[in-house]
């Protein structure tokens, strides 16, 4: 028999580089014809189709064992063919052999309106009356309770996409365990509504909503999903707040979409300190408790 190279989804062989359409594996996490006329000729590790959990649909394609440096950044120059966003996935557990939730096929937190019925302002102004309504004024110094409304468009400070390569290779230098995940969207901001993620579950129900703010997110300041985990969401971003000033109106969006990024923060736990770390920051982490 001799020496096989590895093979990914449905046979996929590392050596064949020119362009190829989806196997059947891949068109799977497509919705009705969505898939036709796909392809990619980036070859991929082995790997397998993810189910959720409670009806076995598709959810997502992830890599058996962690990414290879370097892959994220070449599917995602294929998106625009391809139609699968790159993802790196991090675990609770990145030990254990469910490497929940993606493994196990936890990813669903119930319906998933659509991503266009939502206004990201209107989220946005809602989330922060919410979180602002029994909150210290302090807290949210020098807004209080008060809305400041959507942040200012910055001038781009670099190019998207080599923003997102670049932090892509940054979290597997830091942490080489996270997997791959393919993921089908039209725009790397839809990528929680696709998977239905659950991240945000205690702060909102549908993931629609998320996307709706992220795809705002990415024609204002150029951010680009890049890695999820059980509760956490990592963006590269091509055009961070340049002054403080400007980055306590990018904390305001934070806080109303993520609290806990402030009130799990280092002391003070202020939007006032916080929005220091967003000054000339390529990288926004948010997480739900």
């Amino acid at each position: 028999m001799g020496n096989r190279p590895a093979v990914g989804p449905a046979g996929y062989d590392p050596r064949v580089t020119e362009k190829r359409a989806l196997p059947a594996d891949l068109l799977d996490l497509f919705t009705g014809d969505a898939g036709a006329g796909r392809s990619l000729s980036v070859a991929l590790p082995p790997g397998r189709l993810v189910r959720h959990e409670e009806d076995d649909r598709p959810a997502l394609w992830m890599s058996d064992e962690p990414a290879p440096a370097g892959l994220w950044a070449r599917l995602r120059a294929e998106h625009a063919r391809s139609g699968l966003w790159p993802v790196l996935l991090d675990a609770l557990d990145d030990e254990a052999e469910e490497y929940r939730p993606w493994a196990s096929g936890e990813v669903a937190p119930g319906d998933t309106t659509t991503i266009g019925a939502h206004d990201p302002a209107a989220l946005l102004a809602g989330w922060w009356a919410e979180h602002t309504a029994e909150e210290a004024p302090t807290t949210t110094s020098p807004f209080g309770r008060q809305w400041p409304g959507l942040a200012a468009v910055p001038a781009t400070t670099g190019d998207p996409d080599r923003v997102a390569d670049d932090l892509a290779d940054h979290l597997l230098a830091g942490h080489p365990s996270m997997r791959l995940g393919l993921v089908a969207a039209d725009r790397g901001a839809d990528t929680p509504a696709a998977l239905e993620w659950g991240g945000p579950t205690n702060y909102m129900d549908d993931p629609a909503k998320l996307s709706a703010v992220l795809r705002d997110w990415a024609d204002r300041f150029g951010a680009r999903v890049v890695g999820i985990g059980f509760d956490t969401l990592v963006l590269a971003v091509a055009a961070p707040p340049t002054t403080h000033t400007d980055a306590l109106a990018v904390a305001a969006e934070h806080f109303a979409l993520a609290p806990d990024n402030v009130w799990q923060s280092e002391p003070p736990n202020t939007l006032a300190a916080y929005a220091q770390h967003l000054v000339g920051d390529h990288s926004w982490t948010f997480w739900w408790d």
